[in-house]
């Protein structure tokens, strides 16, 4: 009862800070001078495209864009009506893409559920290649093992992922025959989801979530291995050691429980990370994900465009940090669900 109490309470907090965040989102988006259509407007003139500029002042009058910036915002969240009444982003509305002259919607459609594909498959290798390389670092401290590990883990974090991709563009086609480019074959775009195609999918897979992944798992296993040499040092360690509980049993039992704890934290951080780091890995390796869109709406400064992915790689930001903060009280007892008095 008290965890779903607690859960509750986070969801809401979650909900408020989403809020807040879509006005800083909605704020910074609007920092430099103009828009697209203004800046179309201020082209067509100067090229006496009397035509084009009253189309674009029509778009402007019909996203509200002509309006105080406090009303662009309550329209764009549907908290006020605006010329199609009420219309944004909690009535699924998300606006209209200027550069791509489609809804935001169509545009982002299948990029979203390719990016949550790509960045689960990165997340998840993260923990598969971390957890078992910091904690064998650890344990076998000042060998080979651990020196092994420290280089490898060293090389991740100073291979930029972009040259990263590029190398594994190359080779992985030439020796492994693997797809080169994009997240699936050009014929499975735009059909229906069946077996051949999710086939194409996971083999497209493999190269994009090895490069997005490499640096997450190589940050993570440094700070495992960080946090379980802390707790080998400390002196129940010793206890049990004197005890004769067994070497694994102790390591599992004790000091990989308590270390655990920023790895189980780095969920709310890990997700939005590989989303925006992914960026120009998408760019080098054509994935049809949200990256490249991101990139061409703050170029064109398309807004509605660039405000969606933003508050979007923020709603991953806070659903990672839930599911991290619930997981944390579950696994350390020493987390209470409240404040001081809870």
């Amino acid at each position: 009862m008290m965890f779903l109490r607690y859960a509750v309470y986070r969801f809401f907090t979650m909900l408020l800070t989403l809020w807040v965040v879509s006005i800083l989102v909605f704020a910074i988006i609007n920092l430099p001078p103009g828009d697209y259509l203004s800046n179309q407007i201020a082209e067509l003139r100067a090229t006496g495209q009397a035509e084009g500029v009253a189309k674009a002042e029509f778009l402007r009058t019909e996203y509200a864009l002509d309006r105080p910036l406090w009303e662009q915002y309550l329209i764009w969240v549907g908290f006020s009506p605006g010329p199609n009444g009420f219309s944004g982003l909690i009535q699924g509305d998300f606006g209209w893409s200027f550069e791509f002259d489609r809804p935001v919607g169509e545009i982002v459609g299948d990029a979203l559920w390719l990016t949550v594909l790509v960045n689960l498959a990165a997340v998840l290798f993260v923990y598969l290649i971390a957890l078992p390389l910091g904690v064998l670092a650890a344990a076998k401290s000042e060998t080979w093992v651990d020196y092994t590990a420290g280089f490898v883990g060293y090389l991740g974090l100073a291979t930029p992922n972009f040259l990263l991709a590029l190398i594994l563009f190359y080779y992985g086609h030439k020796y492994f025959n693997l797809p080169i480019g994009g997240l699936m074959d050009p014929v499975y775009e735009g059909q229906p989801m069946s077996w051949p195609k999710v086939k194409s999918i996971l083999l497209h897979m493999i190269v994009p979530t090895f490069v997005i992944g490499t640096s997450g798992a190589a940050a993570m296993m440094q700070r495992l291995r960080a946090n379980m040499l802390d707790e080998l040092s400390k002196p129940y360690v010793e206890t049990a050691k004197a005890k004769g509980l067994a070497p694994a049993k102790l390591l599992a039992k004790y000091p990989l429980r308590m270390a655990f704890n920023p790895f189980v934290a780095d969920i709310g951080n890990l997700l939005p990370a590989m989303v925006s780091g992914s960026v120009l890995v998408s760019v080098v390796l054509g994935l049809q994900t949200i990256g490249p869109y991101l990139l061409a709406a703050l170029k064109s400064q398309d807004q509605f465009l660039a405000a969606f992915v933003l508050m979007f790689v923020a709603l991953l930001t806070l659903i990672g940090t839930m599911i991290s903060d619930m997981l944390l009280v579950l696994l350390d007892p020493r987390i209470r669900y409240g404040g001081r008095g809870a």
